[in-house]
Parts: structure tokens; sequence; C-alpha cells
């Protein structure tokens, strides 16, 4: 079987499943496993992450969307060369990955004969049925089945230590926690990330399970007191988020934040973590646990948080 994964997260997904091979076509957002380094891009973005501030990425996606455009672009002809017999894709987020109606369109006039599967995982749960689809797909199922069962007992493992430590003497607490999705402006999460924050111990302000990530204001945020503050903009690495921090200001009022105060700000790997639902979400919750129980899990290395210290944090006077 050859298959075009049109979405870094199911590149993911197929490459656990042991199908690297099969896989004859990525898009340029695809980095992970380091594996598939190399192999056909079938997609292009027309906004830069590394030349844009988080402000100005915002305007632009939302001026190409209000305009029903995308800001992708399909490589129709590479595609109708690599003639993949399943396309894997979603319709969850013209953001994330080139749109549904396009890839359907160019399927039809390009690759007929090929299978297009749309994934819309809005839930952890959501996401292991995903990968259970993909191997029944691909004629992987027991292999799914077998990753799904790994996933899930990673799971199990942070709460069953959670509830060992919750006793009567422990010191436990259930710290709050704001995940912030994106800087400039502020969005509040969606999706499976509440749920990531929940597993690891913590308490989600704002965001809802399954819902889409919305927008908020930096007054919201105060006004919800986070004990801890983690910055995952949506599709950003760490470096990434350091890099915006420069010119990013948030409100003076935020120097009063618990968060801020007590050195409670933190800069993940947001790509790898949170903003891809495929099989490291589960690293997120881990990681997560570390930084809000550091007694219970350990304390998070340099490659899976960094803390952010006072001289990053940039303010509007």
């Amino acid at each position: 079987m050859k298959i075009a994964s049109l979405l870094p997260s199911t590149t993911e997904i197929l490459c656990a499943l042991g199908l690297e091979n099969e896989l004859v076509g990525i898009t340029h957002e695809c980095d992970f496993p380091p594996g598939i380094k190399g192999k056909p891009h079938l997609t292009a973005s027309r906004i830069s992450h590394e030349t844009m501030s988080s402000k100005e990425i915002d305007h632009a996606v939302r001026s190409q969307l209000d305009g029903h455009g995308s800001i992708y672009d399909l490589n129709t002809d590479l595609l109708q060369e690599l003639n993949p017999d399943l396309i894997l894709t979603q319709e969850l987020c013209d953001v994330c990955a080139v749109s549904y109606k396009i890839v359907q369109k160019a399927a039809k006039m390009y690759v007929a004969d090929a299978k297009v599967v749309s994934l819309e995982p809005n839930t952890i749960a959501d996401i292991f049925e995903n990968i259970k689809l993909v191997g029944e797909l691909t004629g992987r199922t027991e292999k799914a089945a077998e990753v799904v069962e790994n996933l899930q007992n990673r799971l199990d493992n942070i709460r069953q230590k959670l509830k060992d430590a919750s006793n009567p003497e422990s010191r436990i607490r259930n710290p709050k926690c704001f995940m912030l999705e994106w800087l400039e402006p502020p969005f509040a999460p969606g999706h499976w990330v509440p749920e990531q924050v929940e597993i690891a111990g913590g308490i989600a302000l704002m965001g809802k399970a399954g819902e889409k990530s919305v927008t908020t204001t930096y007054e919201k945020i105060y006004e919800s007191k986070p004990d801890v503050l983690v910055l995952i903009p949506c599709g950003y690495y760490t470096n990434d988020i350091l890099r915006q921090l420069e010119n990013t200001r948030f409100p003076s009022n935020w120097r009063e934040l618990p968060a801020v105060k007590n050195g409670e700000v933190w800069a993940l790997d947001a790509t790898s973590y949170f903003s891809r639902p495929a099989p490291r979400v589960v690293d997120g919750a881990e990681i997560l646990a570390k930084i809000f129980h550091s007694d219970i899990f350990g304390a998070p290395t340099e490659t899976e948080a960094v803390r952010v210290s006072d001289d990053l944090l940039h303010f509007a006077d």
C-alpha cells in the first residue's frame, strides 16, 4: 500500500504502526520520527513561523481564511506522480492542514482510485480510536491495539501514582493551570489539552475538553489566577516560543499572577506534545505531571520543559 499523509499527526501514527516504508508522501511540517526525513513533501505553507510574530501570524491566518482561501499549497503534480492508494487528512482545522475540500477535489482529479480518509479527533479517546482506524485501513489492527494499550497504560500509571500519593497526610495539591495556546491574541485550550492537564493532576483553567480552542483576553487569564502558566502556542517548538517572547508584552498586572510570582511559567514543545493528535500527547501529560508533582514524578528535564526566567517575560509598562 502506498500512503500519503497530509498531517504530521497521521505521519506519527503511521510510523508508530511500522508503516514508514509505505509512506510515499508527507507534509512540509512532518518531522517525526527522524527516519521520515527525505520523503517527498506534498504541501507548503504561505506563512512563516520563523520571520513573523504571533500577532502577525494570527492576522495573516484570519485574512486568508476569512477570504475562504488556504494558508497551504498542495502539490497536485507530485500527488499524481506518487499515486497513493490511501490519503489521510482532516477536517478539524484549516490552520492545521490543507483544507479537506481541496484534498477531496485534488484526489478526484489526480488520483481517482485513492481512498481519502479524514480523521477528526477531539479528545484523547478519539486519538486512540484514530490509531485503531489507521490500523484497520492498513492491515495493522493488532499492532494498533498494542500501541493504544501501551499509551493507555502510561496514562493509567500517572493516575495511579497520584491516587497512591493522595492521602490525609500527603501535601499533594492540584495546581490551577492555564495552557496558553497562542501569545497574541491569547487562546484558551480545547480538544485534548484540558484532559492532559487533569490526568497530570492539575486543574485546567478556562479550556474545555473536546471543544475548540477559543480566543480569550489577558484580563480573563489574570482573573483566573493560575498557579502554573504553560506556554504552548500551537505549532511552536520551545525555541520558537522563547524567540517570540522577546517581542511579546504581557499586561503589567500579570506580574501579580501566582504563576509569575512563584516562577511557575514554563515553555513546552507544543508541536510535539500538545498540537498534534498523535501518540506523543501521552508524553505531554507525563511532562505536565513532572511540572505539577515533581515530588512524585521527578522534575522535567531541560529537553522536556523550560522554566521561563523573569528576564524573558516583558510587560506593557
